[in-house]
């Protein structure tokens, strides 16, 4: 067992490693090369210029790795994207709806943390793939003021009844016993059916590299235009028959880790994840809250000869095994060189490797591990917390939520549909697919997405 092998396991669960991030920046730099900044639409007279595509499209690239001839077609998808994001960004600035840099620093924060990396880590790793910040801080603007603004706009809608509530957790209790599933999504718009092969051929290379490593959570903030966008595509733990008919029936046949074929629904193409499965009402499961403090080692240790500041490490640590007696005392180990983290609330059986599972399973609460020495450094485990519960259980808060969203979502396809077609749009990208003016959705998705 090895301390990297348990920061793995607990220090990122459940999120997407930060190293598929940094192979990434390979491809971005790739599609870094200048273009001329010229007006590629105008949206009810505000320009989008091609570097706000090519800006975009780097973005893509550093998600999804998607460069060469595939990043080239995906410039139209991207440029409708950006008409879209553009009139919900003037429509939020019309019945002036305020989204402070604090609010973009809060979403950027949740990114970061679903996908593994450390405070400041995703502006840096967009800056080393040639990305200014503000493309994605924008995206989030428009995001968070979006979604601010359909909640307004919900006003007594947003006060579910208890007898909603009452309804759908009877409804839920029914159905025990049944399989539920946690899924995610990318939903991708198809505004008319000319765009359909377009936007299909975009989709599957989207899932090309979804399942090469890319992070789903990271393309989902990025291209998604559910409303789920700002969660990573997270629909949370549903059943069939509250997702999409067409979604159902092939999430009904998925293994846990699969991501679909673009699958067809009314307004566009749903990418689907499986991420896991369990029977409806029934998920019992024990959740540590662990703390570990890692004493790092200046070079890699050789047993046989470590070096007397590897020795100072060691006896360090082991000092804290000995004298710890609370998780607070841990914590207190920062100020003696360690590295204290707290990755959170960890499900006991989803713990590898056995040996580790054991080991938290059967520590005192509030009673430090033995050090457990690794080449890079040594480090000491707490359990702070352990409790067993049924994870299935929905309560009466998570209904009500859950009801909300339904009816965020059915506005805000509403709304868009709405001020396509009020707007004024010119496109001017020399592509034929994109010569003749936006149209709004011939075949729009058709009551609220069930999630």
């Amino acid at each position: 067992m090895t301390v990297a092998t348990t920061h793995t396991l607990l220090g990122r669960l459940p999120t997407i490693a930060a190293a598929v991030m940094a192979t990434l920046l390979a491809f971005a730099g790739t599609a870094a090369a200048q273009s001329v900044n010229r007006i590629a639409a105008v949206v009810n007279g505000d320009v989008i210029t091609q570097n706000e595509v090519d800006s975009r499209r780097r973005l893509l690239a550093l998600s999804a790795g998607i460069t060469g001839e595939t990043a080239g077609r995906a410039n139209d998808q991207i440029l409708r994207l950006l008409i879209d994001e553009r009139l919900r960004t003037q429509e939020v600035a019309r019945r002036r709806i305020p989204v402070t840099d604090q609010d973009i620093a809060n979403a950027v924060g949740d990114i970061e943390q679903r996908n593994g990396l450390p405070t400041g880590g995703l502006r840096e790793n967009l800056r080393r793939g040639n990305i200014d910040p503000r493309v994605l801080y924008d995206q989030i603007r428009a995001q968070v003021g979006w979604n601010r603004l359909l909640r307004a706009l919900l006003g007594d809608q947003a006060n579910i009844p208890q007898a909603a509530v009452d309804e759908y957790l009877a409804a839920y209790q029914a159905r025990t016993g049944q399989p539920e599933y946690l899924v995610s999504e990318i939903f991708l718009p198809v505004s008319n059916p000319s765009q359909d092969a377009e936007v299909q051929r975009f989709t599957a290379d989207i899932i090309a590299r979804l399942r090469q490593g890319a992070p789903f959570t990271m393309v989902a903030t990025q291209f998604s235009q559910s409303q789920t966008a700002m969660l990573g595509g997270d629909l949370g733990w549903v059943q069939a028959e509250r997702l999409d008919p067409e979604v159902a029936a092939i999430v009904r046949q998925m293994p846990e880790g699969a991501i679909s074929n673009p699958i067809r629904v009314p307004g566009g193409y749903v990418i689907a994840m499986m991420r896991q499965k369990r029977t409806a009402g029934r998920d019992i499961a024990t959740l540590l809250t662990v703390r570990q403090a890692v004493y790092p080692f200046e070079g890699q240790v050789n047993p046989v000869a470590p070096t007397a500041q590897q020795m100072r490490q060691v006896e360090r640590a082991q000092q804290l095994s000995e004298t710890a007696r609370s998780c607070d005392a841990l914590d207190g180990a920062a100020r003696d060189g360690a590295r204290v983290n707290d990755p959170g609330q960890v499900r006991l059986d989803n713990v590898n490797p056995p040996e580790l599972r054991e080991l938290l399973s059967n520590l005192p609460l509030g009673r430090p591990s033995q050090p457990i020495i690794a080449p890079d450094g040594v480090m000491v485990l707490v359990v702070c917390a352990r409790e067993t519960k049924n994870l299935a259980e929905v309560t009466a808060e998570q209904a009500r939520d859950r009801l909300i969203r339904e009816r965020v979502e059915l506005i805000s396809r509403q709304m868009l549909r709405d001020l396509q077609r009020r707007a004024q749009i010119d496109i001017r990208t020399a592509t034929p697919a994109a010569t003749t003016p936006a149209q709004p959705p011939a075949n729009p998705r058709q009551g609220a997405r069930r999630g």
